[in-house]
């Protein structure tokens, strides 16, 4: 019985300690993005700010818990098929906690992360990531140097094979 009161006490405290968020803020999230950046501009719940000399914008919503940080890539226009298909590839194996997207015809790299869990490390590697993203679209579409295994080129479709008709033997 005494194991089990023990075993209980500790599985609580854990339990507790686990559930209870980072309690990321915006003033915390400007003060780290300040930290990190070239020039930030505030303005409401955005805050836009250069990144080795990278345009980023973190956006978030208190109410709704949700914060991105995003960074422009190119115009849908100025796209080439192969550019587009090789960012779907990447966003399974290669843009990890990153995402490349689409949005008002641009193509954006995208961290979308619930605010108040994040912690401070989280917002330092998803500002790295989205840079590394975006300077990276065209050639390793890639956010860290760590890259998912698997298929990661297109495969040759087989041709069908010309069914016999039926009395042409």
């Amino acid at each position: 019985m005494g194991r089990f009161v023990v075993f209980s006490v500790l599985f609580s405290l854990l339990t507790a300690f686990q559930g209870h968020g980072q309690d990321m803020n915006p003033s915390t999230l400007e003060k780290l993005i300040s930290q990190v950046s070239d020039t930030v501009q505030t303005n409401g719940n955005s805050i836009q700010f250069a990144y080795n000399e990278t345009l980023l914008i973190c956006v978030y919503d208190e109410n709704a818990n949700r914060m991105r940080i995003i960074s422009p890539i190119i115009e849908r226009e100025k796209l080439e098929e192969e550019q587009l298909l090789n960012a779907l590839v990447a966003n399974f194996h290669s843009a990890l906690d990153v995402k490349y997207a689409l949005s008002d015809e641009v193509i954006w790299s995208v961290f979308i992360h619930p605010l108040r869990e994040l912690s401070e490390h989280q917002v330092l590697d998803a500002i790295d990531q989205v840079y590394s993203a975006s300077a990276t679209f065209g050639t390793t579409y890639s956010s860290t140097h760590l890259v998912f295994p698997g298929n990661t080129r297109k495969k040759e479709t087989a041709k069908p094979k010309k069914l016999i008709e039926r009395g042409k033997i």
